[in-house]
């Protein structure tokens, strides 16, 4: 009898599909896979310790460096926690900005999922479709916080500032032309909030574009259908959540169950899978971009006719002004004390939990009463995902683990976290 020995493969991490940062060893029986064990901590951040040191608004950029595409709904958590700590809660027209830019997250992960996903498994087009809406989102994390992608525009307490009366423009210079400036410049005329606007009212014409590049197209349904299936029971036992559990048929989704912010003021329907395969959870995240597109129009609305203060009045836990700071002693002593000895927190311990683009993400919080977290421990969905990913992949051949690992739309700084 011949002796049939497996052979033992290396998949990444620097295989492009493989993110970088995953090293996925795969027990193979000729090209069908037979176990797949995740070897993680390649990119080990040591955030949770790291927290223990910091205070609490030392804090804060860190969320936006456990997953870069999903910032701002990483900050939400974080301030959540803090704030029920702090027993407080920021000004309604701060909940909106954070409901408004939590949704403008999820379609800038989600764009981000489809762009990378594509490519994993060969379609190029797609790619620069998705990074055309990503820039335009870009640009407005960038006119509210002044960075592109580490924002650190949510506070304990609401928003570092309201949105700018302008949005900023291009220039001319040695790469555009006048005239390709005064085109790209069309829709930047007003405020960041009419921008805003006039994206929500082009996107829907962008995603159908998406759909009629992938949707029937047969090569991406003979990668994605009937790979990685997961039953509901199956899904609900794995602790699963978020797209990957949706996409079993579960319908549970934190923005309804347990509502945050003013999610409960929102109009929107949560779309669910039938099949729970690959397919299913791309068809998914298409339909919650429409939602989430549904959901920012309803912030612009409510934005535009309710002015308001955008942070608490409260000195121990919001800076003054930077005119009180430069005209008043008090102001600047409690701007000083502040930003280096950080706020006090009353001891107690809190967890506070959000409906992340990837799942339930959470933040629990433990303070003793000092300016620093005594614990900060993370509930990451993308770590649960990957958990799964022997069961997945068991009986798929090579090129599916592509399709797979595409699918749960990892990142590795909130596993490695």
């Amino acid at each position: 009898m011949a002796e049939i020995k497996n052979l033992t493969l290396n998949f990444g991490p620097q295989h492009p599909a493989a993110h970088g940062v995953l090293r996925l060893v795969l027990e193979m029986d000729g090209e069908v896979i037979e176990r797949a064990d995740p070897h993680i901590g390649l990119l080990h951040r040591a955030t949770e310790k790291l927290a223990e040191h910091r205070t609490y608004l030392q804090n804060l950029p860190y969320m936006d460096r456990f997953d870069y595409t999903t910032m701002m709904c990483n900050e939400h958590a974080y301030v959540r926690a803090v704030e029920q700590l702090l027993g407080m809660e920021a000004p309604i027209r701060a909940q909106y900005l954070r409901v408004m830019f939590d949704e403008i997250t999820r379609v800038l992960s989600h764009v981000f999922a489809l762009a990378a996903h594509g490519l994993d498994l060969g379609a190029m087009t797609v790619f620069l479709y998705c990074f055309r809406e990503r820039e335009d989102l870009l640009d407005v994390y960038e006119a509210v916080s002044g960075a592109r992608m580490h924002a650190a525009y949510y506070r304990p307490g609401g928003v570092y500032r309201d949105l700018p009366d302008r949005m900023p423009q291009y220039q001319t210079s040695r790469y555009r032309s006048e005239s390709q400036v005064r085109q790209l410049n069309e829709n930047r005329q007003g405020s960041v909030l009419d921008f805003i606007e006039d994206f929500t009212d082009r996107f829907p014409q962008r995603i159908d574009e998406y759909e009629t590049l992938l949707t029937e197209n047969r090569v991406w349904k003979q990668r994605t259908v009937g790979i990685g299936v997961v039953s509901p029971e199956r899904a609900i036992q794995l602790g699963f959540s978020g797209p990957m559990l949706r996409g079993s048929g579960i319908e549970w989704d934190l923005r309804k169950k347990q509502p945050y912010a003013v999610y409960d003021r929102m109009d929107f329907d949560v779309p669910v899978g039938v099949n729970g395969d690959c397919y299913d959870r791309y068809l998914l995240r298409i339909e919650e971009m429409r939602q989430s597109n549904r959901i920012i129009r309803q912030c612009v609305d409510w934005l535009r006719k309710n002015p308001g203060p955008v942070m608490l009045d409260d000195r121990k836990v919001a800076p003054p002004s930077r005119v009180d700071m430069k005209s008043n002693m008090e102001a600047l002593i409690h701007h000083f004390k502040l930003f280096t000895e950080g706020m006090h927190v009353p001891e107690g311990e809190a967890y506070a939990a959000v409906e992340h683009p990837k799942g339930e993400f959470a933040i629990y919080l433990v303070s003793d009463g000092a300016n620093k977290p005594y614990r900060m421990k993370v509930r990451s969905p993308n770590f649960i995902h990957l958990s799964a990913m022997n069961e997945l992949a068991t009986g798929h051949m090579l090129a599916d683990a592509v399709a797979i690992i595409g699918t749960l739309e990892i990142v590795f700084g909130e596993i490695d976290r």
